[in-house]
């Protein structure tokens, strides 16, 4: 007797089936992890070595007035210029999605500039993954949330830029 069973078609063998993008997407989401950690850490020159060579990180919010960093240095310049300063800083984590080569995230951060001086950020991160490096790394946050706890010190301190 011959089988009459239809075979699976290839979406249904694909949506249930692992295969290498799905391998792709975890091994990408596990590198944010690490880099994540890093940042929390506040490890600048680790979360650097997680760029590119020309990777691009901007805050959003600002990508008008300042372009963002490339590549591991400036990255780590970066984020040392405005996080260093901090007498503390959490970072909380959130969910993370990745799929074809981007990995969003959605956390928190908890800046304290001095005791009873701080702010809680939500921050939504969009980010490209290649060859085990960020390509990008795009962070969308309200920055009238950053700016209006910030004091002026700090303000003033970021204003020299880190190039």
């Amino acid at each position: 007797m011959t089988d009459t069973t239809p075979s699976p078609s290839a979406a249904t063998r694909s949506a249930t089936t692992p295969s290498a993008d799905t391998d792709t997407d975890a091994a990408n989401a596990a590198l944010v992890r690490r880099f994540w950690t890093a940042l929390g850490e506040r490890d600048f020159d680790g979360v650097g070595a997680f760029m590119a060579p020309d990777g691009h990180y901007v805050d959003v919010p600002v990508k008008d007035v300042e372009p963002g960093a490339y590549g591991p240095a400036e990255t780590a310049a970066r984020l040392r210029l405005g996080i260093a300063p901090l007498a503390g800083y959490v970072l909380h984590d959130g969910p993370i999605v990745a799929a074809g080569g981007f990995v969003v995230t959605e956390h928190s951060e908890t800046w304290t500039w001095e005791e009873g001086v701080s702010v809680t950020l939500p921050f939504s991160s969009m980010m490209e993954v290649a060859d085990g490096q960020v390509t990008r790394w795009w962070d969308y946050f309200d920055l009238a949330t950053l700016m209006n706890a910030a004091p002026a010190w700090w303000v003033e301190h970021i204003s020299a830029g880190y190039k």
